[in-house]
């Protein structure tokens, strides 16, 4: 409940917001009508659509940003010859002429300045259509919700959250909407306006689109307001949200590894090594329910329940991601070892980019890296937030009783997670359990990372975490750009080079000849790379410093840097020898459609 109260009142707030500016006015053109009838229908039509739009944009779909997209310019397109229509009353007999229209039909409708019939369906309608330009307005509460769905998965409460927030706007708005109606109502009786005050109305709505299509509702008003709500939401949003210490575990018996490991890059979360395994370990809660699974794979659905009696390790993995992929043939190798001994070893496979929630992708990935143990497919995060877990990879050690005694995060420190292992069986009677530790020889994107000439982190090409980008014409978002190869580029920048589409998640390449230039610093070279919507294979080629890699080629291309992108996956493209030093990776598509997503260094 307090949830639907902040998104509420966050809603409230939105009128402050800049991104607000160039809807308001839509909404005041009809102040001078009757309010029920007129401006209530409208507000009503905005709360409604933007509810429907940002539970879709939750989704996650390409399909529904896609339909928004093209919503947006449907929407900007009515509302332009709304306001041409109170800038020129002529143009409104004009296009109501085809009878076909609509659109035309509700611009009529819209414009019509004698109140005569009914306007509660042309103002819902236009309603409708400014709610489509609204939806992108979003601040820290929208973005809490938004995020929760990705969490979560989107249902029914995130569209009750995303319509509470869209009512309290429209509160604000309906408020503004009354006061305002008064305002106009005078000056038309004292200043004998109304014409202007009409015609200026028609102005302000195409000033409004216009702003809209050029990107300044999100932009450039963003910067220049003075009366940004930003910071009375994140307060808000800051008695709702866990921090990062309620979100983990109290205490942790082993939590070393790689920061690229961590959802989250703040240093301060990664937790120390508490007791050495062989002493008591602490209890951190009992383990949750694993009822949340889209999915299980390689087994029937398992219950907390059903798994009393066995020791358990739960391992949060995603098949793109490096640090996981390493971490696997030691995961694999004490499900072998202890199968027999009353280990159950569960991979949670939780995922990271949007083409990881494919079944079928995780199913190919299982196979490829040979695991045989139960994998829950957690597209939902449900399980994920049943452990309040924040990385990839992430191992908990439940004993018999169905106890949490035990958590790693991240690569490294095997042999005390297997001596955990040992300890738990011991616990619960086993007097067989095996000694000594795995030995793994791991090959390909699985073998360990030379940690100690790793100096390039991992880098997500999509805008929503880009760093470190470098172009002449900066980054183009959402639209397609041809960009032009940049100078030489510092270590850790990055540039394309080529007409690219660069998105929140990836880069998609919209005609061949495209590439990336990294300069990096570490031994193996990874690149997360998929085709395109229509999965046809995209041939790419790799320079290092100008020439091809030779012997310093990963298992994904050849000595010649050839290679091909036939599915969704991380692919390996460097793997050099000593001496590990600075160099300029290239890589260049020969087909369009080759979709990027991030670069991991090992």
């Amino acid at each position: 409940m307090l949830l639907f109260i902040v998104s509420y009142l966050g809603g409230v707030l939105t009128i402050l917001s800049p991104c607000i500016l160039p809807v308001l006015p839509f909404v005041f053109a009809r102040a001078d009508k009757p309010f029920v009838r007129s401006g209530l229908p409208l507000l009503l039509g905005m709360a409604v659509t933007f509810a429907a739009v940002a539970t879709l944009a939750a989704v996650g779909g390409g399909w529904a940003v896609q339909a928004n997209e093209y919503g947006r310019w449907v929407a900007m397109g009515l509302l332009a010859v709304f306001g041409l229509t109170l800038l020129f009353p002529h143009l409104s007999d004009w296009v109501t002429r085809p009878l076909v229209s609509a659109g035309a039909r509700l611009s009529q409708a819209a414009a019509s300045q004698d109140g005569s019939g009914s306007s509660v369906g042309p103002s819902f309608l236009l309603g409708v259509a400014t709610g489509l330009l609204w939806a992108p307005c979003a601040g820290p509460i929208l973005g809490l919700v938004l995020s929760g769905a990705a969490l979560q998965g989107a249902n029914v409460q995130t569209t009750f959250l995303l319509l509470a927030y869209a009512l309290g706007a429209a509160t604000s708005l309906a408020l503004a909407l009354l006061i305002g109606g008064r305002v106009f109502t005078a000056m038309k009786k004292s200043l004998g306006v109304g014409e202007w005050v009409r015609r200026g109305l028609g102005v302000l709505v195409i000033a409004g689109v216009g702003a809209i299509a050029l990107g300044l509702d999100t932009g450039f008003l963003t910067q220049v307001s003075l009366a940004s709500p930003s910071g009375v939401e994140q307060a808000l949003v800051d008695k709702v949200k866990p921090t990062p210490s309620d979100a983990q575990p109290s205490s942790s018996v082993i939590a070393q590894g790689d920061q690229n490991a961590m959802m989250s890059a703040n240093p301060a979360m990664m937790m120390k090594a508490k007791p050495a395994a062989g002493d008591a370990l602490p209890v951190e809660g009992q383990l949750p329910s694993l009822s949340g699974a889209v999915e299980w794979l390689n087994t029937p659905p398992l219950t907390a329940e059903g798994l009393r009696g066995k020791v358990v390790v739960v391992d949060f993995w995603t098949y793109s991601c490096i640090n996981c992929l390493r971490s696997i043939p030691y995961v694999r190798a004490w499900a072998e070892k202890y199968a027999n001994q009353g280990l159950v070893v569960i991979g949670v496979h939780s995922p990271e980019f949007a083409f990881e929630k494919n079944v079928a992708n995780v199913r190919q990935a299982i196979k490829d890296l040979r695991v045989g143990y139960p994998v829950a497919v957690d597209n939902n995060y449900a399980i994920w937030q049943g452990f309040n877990n924040q990385y990839w990879p992430a191992h908990y050690f439940i004993d018999a009783q169905g106890r949490i005694r035990g958590h790693h995060f991240g690569e490294g420190d095997y042999d005390k997670s297997e001596q955990i292992i040992q300890q738990l069986l011991k616990e619960a009677g086993r007097t067989d359990v095996a000694q000594g530790t795995v030995a793994v020889d791991a090959k390909g994107a699985e073998a360990a990372a030379d940690m100690n000439d790793v100096i390039s982190p991992e880098t997500y090409i999509g805008y929503e975490r880009a760093d470190n980008f470098i172009a002449p014409s900066g980054m183009v978002v959402d639209k397609s750009q041809v960009y032009a190869k940049a100078g030489p580029l510092d270590l850790n920048q990055w540039t394309l080079t080529g007409d690219w589409t660069v998105d929140k998640e990836k880069a998609t390449l919209n005609a061949g000849g495209g590439g990336i230039v990294y300069r990096f610093h570490a031994r193996d070279l990874h690149l997360v790379l998929g085709p395109g919507p229509d999965g046809k294979p995209v041939r790419f080629h790799v320079l290092v410093d100008g020439k091809a890699p030779g012997d310093a080629h990963g298992v994904d291309v050849d000595g010649d840097g050839n290679g091909t992108v036939t599915n969704q996956r991380l692919y390996q493209l460097i793997r050099q020898g000593k001496p590990v030093e600075d160099h300029t990776f290239e890589i260049d598509f020969e087909d369009p459609g080759a979709e990027a997503f991030a670069f991991t260094f090992g």
